[in-house]
């Protein structure tokens, strides 16, 4: 019998609208509002003009499934509306408006993106092929892990009397007592 293979990888087109903020702080919102798989390469290549809003192809990325993030998979394939989660970064030398930095279909790695603060993280709803491919490969690799509950040690904490110092330097009164106001 053959081994499954530990990942995956299917490119994935992102979609970017940018409109005009609607704050002082903010001149631009960026919102990623789709996913193409299988899509082709690009660089913020603009698709389409309305007004103020622009929406370009941003970039294809790689989105990989790793056997071991099954759970986290499961965990989103549970959810009301799968996503993908896009990482974009603020490009500051480059030409790029963004820096489009990673796709992931776990909601875990999207929050330990997001915990930073230091990325944007948009969520983008998975089409029903792409739910379809990461729902194979995580029922492929999927394990239940069986909770064990873990049994405390036997120790015996009566015998240790925190808050005594160490034990190997000698005390001539009691630790508890209140410092002596020295008279001069």
């Amino acid at each position: 019998m053959a081994k499954a293979a530990s990942q995956i990888e299917m490119p994935v087109g992102v979609i970017v609208r940018k409109t005009p903020g609607v704050t002082r702080w903010a001149k631009w919102n960026w919102r990623a509002i789709a996913a193409l798989p299988g899509a082709g390469p690009a660089d913020w290549q603009e698709l389409r003009r309305e007004g103020e809003a622009i929406e370009y192809h941003a970039a294809t990325l790689p989105l990989t499934l790793w056997a071991d993030e099954t759970e986290a998979y499961m965990v989103n394939l549970s959810d009301g509306q799968p996503s993908i989660y896009l990482i974009l970064r603020n490009e500051i030398d480059g030409d790029r408006p963004m820096d489009a930095v990673l796709i992931t279909a776990s909601p875990f790695e999207g929050q330990d993106y997001a915990d930073t603060g230091e990325e944007i993280v948009e969520k983008i709803p998975m089409s029903e092929g792409l739910i379809a491919w990461v729902r194979d490969f995580a029922l492929q690799h999927h394990h239940d892990e069986v909770f064990v509950k873990r049994r405390r040690d036997k120790k015996r904490t009566d015998l240790v009397e925190d808050g005594k110092g160490d034990a190997r330097i000698r005390q001539d009164s009691d630790v508890y007592r209140a410092p002596r106001r020295v008279v001069q």
